[in-house]
């Protein structure tokens, strides 16, 4: 499979490694210093996509790749107030979209242990639920959107929680204490607490690689389709 990689950070590296070990092949590698001259012939070398830039990028790189006819998998997380606005372009330019707010495997698991939780929960109102993110000094959204899946998977699944904050400690706020320290991979603590016990579930990364392999795995699963998919689709 020939891939373009839109982001040739920290991730974009070990996508690379991951999928070449795989034996695809990288036919593009797009970063700042050449995105502006990336031409949709140069795009549609590719058989797919793999996207992990930046919040400021990401829409600009997803309409290009709708343009060229290209499916994109991406990992960019921080534009999902234009989610509705990106599935609609997806359909009318009969497209193919993959996101996910986190492509490890290990993280997906844990957001149906995090709903399942909150619905157990939901029936005992002594317990309140906060959240704790930690992740490393160059990640530019607060909260992670792993942080924000996790929270409205809670706010879906707990009566007593109507919305989510970093900043606010209001009763039927979920809050979300966003850390960033290090180089640190990831780092998510779900804790409910009463006055006789706490209840703690945490994913902890300790590299880069669930997130690239599982961004190699939409890949895989991608390439050809038309439509609209998530981690969903494959776990």
């Amino acid at each position: 499979m020939k891939i373009a990689l839109m982001g040739y950070g920290k991730m974009g590296k070990e996508i690379e490694r991951i999928a070449m070990a795989k034996n695809h092949e990288i036919v593009l590698k797009i970063n700042g210093s050449n995105a502006a001259s990336i031409s949709l012939e140069q795009i549609q070398m590719a058989d797919v996509v793999i996207e992990f830039s930046t919040p400021h990028t990401v829409m600009a790189n997803i309409s290009k790749c709708f343009d060229a006819g290209v499916p994109v998998v991406v990992g960019t997380t921080g534009w999902y107030d234009y989610l509705a606005a990106v599935e609609t372009a997806c359909k009318e330019k009969n497209a193919a979209l993959f996101y996910a707010s986190n492509f490890s495997v290990g993280v997906n698991l844990f957001f149906k242990l995090n709903k399942y939780l909150a619905d157990l929960m939901n029936k005992y109102g002594d317990y309140d639920v906060c959240m704790e993110e930690i992740h490393h000094i160059h990640k530019l959204d607060k909260p992670s959107g792993t942080a924000i899946t996790l929270a409205n998977q809670i706010i879906e699944k707990l009566e007593r929680k109507t919305n989510w904050s970093i900043s606010d400690h209001k009763a039927d706020t979920l809050f979300i204490q966003d850390v960033r320290e290090g180089e640190v991979p990831g780092t998510h603590i779900i804790k409910y607490q009463s006055n006789i016990d706490d209840i703690e579930i945490m994913h902890k990364a300790h590299n880069r690689k669930g997130f690239a392999g599982g961004a190699v795995l939409a890949a895989e699963f991608l390439a050809g389709k038309k439509g609209i998919y998530s981690m969903s689709d494959i776990i």
